[in-house]
């Protein structure tokens, strides 16, 4: 109820109005998009990326892995994951803030790097036998997942021009969760089986690393002049 009241009281920008009272919108902004933005778009969902690889590999496979072989209840484990997601709650806004003020990329940049590090974290946390290890590995990878995802309502729509803003936002949101989220649970499954905890940390490192090589690519969108009249 809340997110209705919210979007039903959303107008839209000076800018994107000022083109449609120009009569400057695009029939098919898709073939537009995919001809000439296309290096944005990819972009843009390969930031994505470590966003969606965090939260699937510490939900879904962390919940299965936890019950199937750690010996938790699924009660108890999700009573944790319950717990570690108020620190994703805390860090998105936390991190949106420092994406207005220091900029979209030194935010994705410290989280990436983070993101880097937390999949080192991971066999030795949750095979520890402790519950307060498995929680903490829990929260780490949460509000990592909250630093990553904050900016990218921002940085997507700021990567293209107004008349395939909405398309190009939306099309390298959901590209970045296609790749991040759908084969996370499944290659994380075949990595235990393969090499254990140690091989599933590596994937979340390796999601992060292609998460930041996208991020360095890209060219900081805070202070573009389209942003200001939007």
């Amino acid at each position: 109820m809340v997110g209705l009241y919210v979007r039903l009281k959303l107008h839209e920008t000076p800018v994107f109005a000022n083109a449609m009272a120009r009569q400057e919108r695009v029939k098919i902004p898709l073939v537009e998009l995919c001809s000439q933005y296309w290096a944005p778009m990819l972009l843009g969902a390969g930031s994505m990326v470590v966003c969606y690889a965090l939260f699937y590999i510490s939900t879904v496979f962390s919940l299965s892995y936890g019950v199937s072989t750690l010996g938790y209840t699924r009660e108890t484990f999700l009573a944790l994951l319950c717990f570690a997601v108020l620190f994703m709650a805390a860090a998105t806004p936390l991190s949106a803030l420092a994406s207005d003020r220091y900029g979209r990329k030194p935010v994705l940049i410290v989280g990436g790097v983070l993101a880097v590090l937390s999949g080192f974290l991971m066999e030795p946390l949750l095979t520890q036998g402790s519950t307060w290890g498995v929680a903490l590995f829990l929260c780490i990878e949460l509000f990592l997942m909250g630093v990553t995802f904050a900016p990218m309502g921002a940085l997507l729509p700021e990567l293209f021009p107004t008349h395939v803003r909405y398309t190009g936002g939306s099309a390298a949101y959901n590209l970045g969760g296609i790749v991040g989220a759908s084969a996370a649970p499944f290659f994380a499954q075949k990595l235990v089986a393969m090499g254990g905890l140690s091989y599933v940390g590596g994937y979340v490192s390796g999601a992060a690393v292609l998460s930041l090589i996208a991020v360095l690519c890209l060219k900081e969108t805070r202070d573009n002049d389209l942003n200001r009249v939007a």
